[in-house]
């Protein structure tokens, strides 16, 4: 029997970052929540403190976080939001209108981060029928993470990021192998804007594709813009 589910409407957003500025990203990934009207809302790799490879891990119940749960509960929202968390990894948290929870921690780590984090496994999440298989920068340039998550059973393929001004092509070259290889639909939300750890200018360009590879959706490499895409039932 096939699942039952209803459209699902997925935002892409890279909010303005203040490096090691917690309660002020907390601010900023509230407002994109709000002006997202979407279902759930993908944040870059670590958006909640810039790409800062010292930043202390972020807890579910640390209070900073309260304005992104007032946002998801005032829409509806989930929010997929990019941060250090504890273990120490560099998590998603599933941030909706009962709180936030760790629900994945990046597979594969590159360069430096392996001297400050421990590597995580794929995971999905299901929302709304939908399974959403989780992704964090360099995960989406490994095939095999893909490989494995998809394993796991999932319909899209959703990453946080962070690339340099002249890597936005990265995007849109990886989501289309995914979506090739594994049938699924793939959003990347992506910095924008400077976020520490030696990105002073980062791509922008977040972007949803169809399973078929085809963009339906992109950001402008400007902070604080947003793309967004319905997927049908």
């Amino acid at each position: 029997m096939p699942r039952a589910r209803q459209a699902l409407s997925i935002a892409v957003a890279q909010p303005s970052c203040v490096a090691h500025g917690v309660a002020a990203n907390a601010a900023a990934h509230a407002q994109a929540v709000r002006a997202a009207d979407a279902r759930v809302v993908v944040f870059p790799e670590m958006s909640l403190t810039g790409y800062e490879l010292d930043a202390a891990p972020i807890a579910p119940d640390d209070a900073r976080l309260a304005p992104i749960i007032a946002a998801c509960a005032d829409t509806g929202t989930l929010a997929l939001v990019g941060a250090p968390v504890p273990g120490p990894g560099i998590g998603v948290l599933a941030v909706d209108a009962r709180g936030a929870r760790v629900v994945y921690a990046k597979t594969y780590l590159h360069g430096d981060e392996a001297d400050h984090f421990v590597p995580g496994e794929p995971a999905v999440i299901e929302v709304d029928g939908w399974r959403l298989g989780l992704a964090v920068c360099r995960d989406t340039g490994v095939p095999d993470h893909a490989a494995r998550t998809a394993a796991l059973g999932m319909d899209g393929y959703v990453a946080g990021v962070v690339h340099a001004d002249h890597e936005a092509g990265l995007h849109g070259d990886r989501a289309r192998r995914v979506a090739a290889d594994h049938g699924v639909w793939v959003a990347t939300a992506a910095f924008a804007g400077p976020t520490g750890g030696g990105f002073d200018r980062t791509s922008g360009r977040s972007g949803i594709w169809s399973a078929a590879g085809k963009l339906l959706a992109e950001a402008s490499a400007a902070p604080d813009d947003l793309a967004r895409a319905v997927f049908p039932s």
